[in-house]
């Protein structure tokens, strides 16, 4: 056999050593950097979500350095559905993957988009904001309330096309078919184009391929602050704080509809408890920061703060009172 120098001995041993400290950190959890899955095309409020976390656990850095260093990386599909699949399925135990979710999310849970799955087949982290819904339209539109749009819809509802995220049953559907009922229209007359998450949304409300968006406050923002959309409604007790605090309530307008919905990270159902813990203690750090209102502000989401075990509860709830819901409107049975 041929023999090695000492030049490629330091070399190997150098290997062999980085390969073991790296097995170590592995073991115990302590990865160069956690993941955050964002389930949609990039712009929307999954991305948002993971932005947020990203951003917060960097100003807010806990014991651990890996907690601190977060990666956003894209698995768009089903609103969530193939981003939910492949943890179930092949990243159980990853001990450093989150997931984003929104209440959107749970709703789909609720009508078995994700297939023969539950609440309790993943482990919830956190939830770091709450947001609200709105409808939309471009700065040019003729529509400048909600009772215009509404007033167009049941003249012709064939002739507007409403962009969302999802398809019929989505909460993007699910807010603008209140609406309509409340305002005697059929939800199922009205001409829904669906997208993959809010961001594609309001790209094609911005090119004129749709004439009204149903989405999220958080989305909205992002575009409100160019001038280059109208929103004529936030479906919100009371009107909200930030770019959009001129914006009418869809109660102010006459029309019963409340929207809210949490946003937050998951996890595999496998992961250790150990690993589990630690990420619930490092949102807990980090929302418990000074500079988290702000910064959580300035993502255009409201104060909502739930981790762990309280909000695993919460989740099963939310799920079951989505489940009652979608069963009134025919969605499921």
């Amino acid at each position: 056999m041929r023999s090695i120098g000492p030049r490629a001995m330091k070399i190997l041993a150098a290997g062999l050593l980085a390969a073991t400290l790296a097995t170590h950190a592995f073991a115990a959890g302590r990865h160069a950097a956690g993941e955050c899955i964002v389930p949609s095309k990039p712009g929307g409020g999954f991305d948002l979500t993971c932005k947020l976390a990203q951003k917060a656990l960097q100003e807010n850095p806990a014991k651990n350095p890996a907690d601190a260093a977060l990666h956003v990386s894209y698995l768009p599909g089903g609103i969530g559905a193939v981003a939910w699949s492949s943890v179930i399925s092949q990243r159980r135990a990853e001990p450093d993957t989150l997931i984003a979710f929104s209440g959107g999310s749970l709703l789909n849970l609720a009508q078995g988009k994700f297939g023969k799955a539950s609440a309790a087949d993943v482990r919830w982290v956190a939830a770091i904001g709450t947001d609200y819904g709105m409808v939309a339209v471009r700065a040019d539109s003729p529509y400048r309330t909600l009772n215009d749009l509404v007033d167009a819809l049941k003249r012709d509802p064939a002739k507007i096309s409403i962009g969302a995220g999802g398809t019929i049953g989505s909460q993007d559907w699910l807010k603008v078919a209140l609406i309509a009922q409340q305002g005697k229209i059929d939800p199922r007359s009205l001409r829904f184009v669906a997208f993959e998450g809010g961001g594609e949304s309001f790209t094609a409300l911005l090119a004129g391929h749709v004439q009204a968006v149903s989405g999220d406050v958080s989305e909205a923002s992002l575009h409100a602050v160019t001038d280059r959309i109208r929103v004529l409604a936030v479906l919100s007790d009371a009107r909200l704080p930030g770019p959009l605090a001129n914006v009418p309530t869809a109660r102010e307008q006459g029309f019963d509809v409340t929207w809210p919905l949490i946003r937050g990270v998951y996890m595999g159902p496998q992961v250790p408890d150990a690993d589990y813990r630690r990420w619930v203690a490092a949102f807990d750090r980090m929302m418990a920061a000074k500079s988290f209102d702000q910064l959580r502000a300035a993502h255009g989401l409201y104060p909502f703060a739930m981790t762990g075990a309280a909000l695993t509860e919460y989740v099963k709830k939310t799920v079951e009172n989505y489940g009652r819901q979608a069963r009134e409107f025919g969605l499921v049975r």
